[in-house]
């Protein structure tokens, strides 16, 4: 992967922050009384790992003026050390915008966790290619990577054209475009062909490609053999061997991809997973098999191991240690409250990685 040298950002993602809370000791949102809030978004959870390792990341979104809520994100994004750039839009009254709420309960044992969205109003709809200065950004700062989510991509006709043109300006000045499909079918209902062109060309445009199951119709070829239900007697390999068929076939549909990867997880209760994942690049294959963890709150795990991967690749590892960071990087995020992993360093991973839970003094 040849990244540019001259960057001054390592990721920049555009994204709509809201906040997630979460009821403590793991109850259910319907029992319990004490929550916990955190700012969040599926975009920020990937380049958290970054960012918490020094690298220079960039957050492009939206805010509402004058809002407790909004300065709560702000002041949890520069805690985070995510610099941000973005438009305050006027709230427009009671009715008017605001950052969405993410409900979600961890579940605990035998009880799935259950996630609740309230995105009505969400000013991070409202995203325009026109409110940030594209040039500067990606011609005189410079990035190496720019990250895209199905999520923001698919959130409102203004926002996929966003989107869309700040994949067409990294592809411009020499950035690397990382998509996580990120597929919500409740976020394309109503809009399947828009959204089906616009995926399909910055999936065309992309280097490092996740999610794209969805976008060549091979999603029941393979997704369903790590869901609920699944027979039992269905080989790991043969699960494999599914998820490196489909891989192949994104790649034949997206040559320009040079980077595939798939994650997979078998719920055996709400905290013991099986987590797995496999990555083709150069033609090689690189599978890191199903292995037993435990989850304290499920929600981040993939985000995690994208933003783990994104930096090895920034890093120029070897293509085998950009999987394996991966997947101590998920492995890490399901083991706190909040939805993104925090890393104090490369070597906590590392142990992750080899299973080593001892104590360090």
């Amino acid at each position: 992967m040849v990244l540019r040298q001259d960057a001054k950002y390592a990721l920049i993602t555009p994204t709509s922050m809201g906040v997630r809370i979460t009821p403590v000791n793991c109850q259910s949102v319907r029992v319990s009384r004490l929550f916990e809030m955190q700012a969040t978004s599926a975009e920020t959870n990937v380049v958290n790992i970054g960012a918490s390792l020094g690298l220079p990341v960039k957050v492009l979104t939206k805010f509402v003026k004058d809002s407790a809520i909004s300065d709560f994100i702000r002041a949890e994004l520069r805690r985070r050390g995510l610099e941000f750039e973005g438009a305050q839009v006027e709230q427009g009254g009671p009715w008017g915008y605001r950052h969405q709420f993410n409900i979600a309960d961890s579940g605990y044992g035998v009880r799935g966790p259950r996630v609740l969205n309230d995105r009505a109003g969400e000013v991070g709809r409202t995203l325009c290619a026109s409110d940030f200065d594209i040039e500067r950004i990606f011609g005189k700062e410079g990035c190496q990577i720019l990250h895209l989510s199905g999520l923001i991509c698919a959130l409102s006709p203004e926002s996929s054209q966003c989107c869309l043109e700040l994949a067409r300006a990294a592809k411009k000045y020499g950035t690397l475009i990382s998509f996580d499909v990120n597929y919500r079918p409740s976020f394309w209902e109503g809009r399947e062909e828009q959204l089906r062109e616009v995926f399909l060309e910055i999936a065309q445009l992309s280097d490092i490609l996740t999610g794209a199951d969805v976008l060549i119709g091979d999603r029941v070829g393979y997704q369903p053999l790590f869901e609920e239900g699944a027979p039992d007697e269905i080989s790991t390999e043969h699960r494999i061997a599914a998820v490196k068929g489909m891989l192949k076939k994104v790649g034949a549909k997206f040559p320009n991809a040079g980077v595939l990867t798939a994650t997979m997880r078998e719920e055996l209760s709400a905290n013991r997973h099986l987590w797995g994942a496999i990555l083709l690049f150069d033609n090689e294959w690189y599978v890191e098999q199903l292995r037993e963890i435990e989850v304290l709150d499920r929600i981040g795990g993939g985000d995690g191991f994208m933003g783990g991967l994104l930096y090895g690749i920034l890093r120029q590892w070897e293509p085998e240690k950009w999987l394996q960071f991966g997947w101590a990087c998920g492995a890490l995020a399901v083991t706190v409250l909040d939805d993104y992993a925090t890393p104090d360093d490369e070597e906590q991973l590392w142990s992750i990685y080899q299973g080593n839970a001892k104590v360090k003094r």
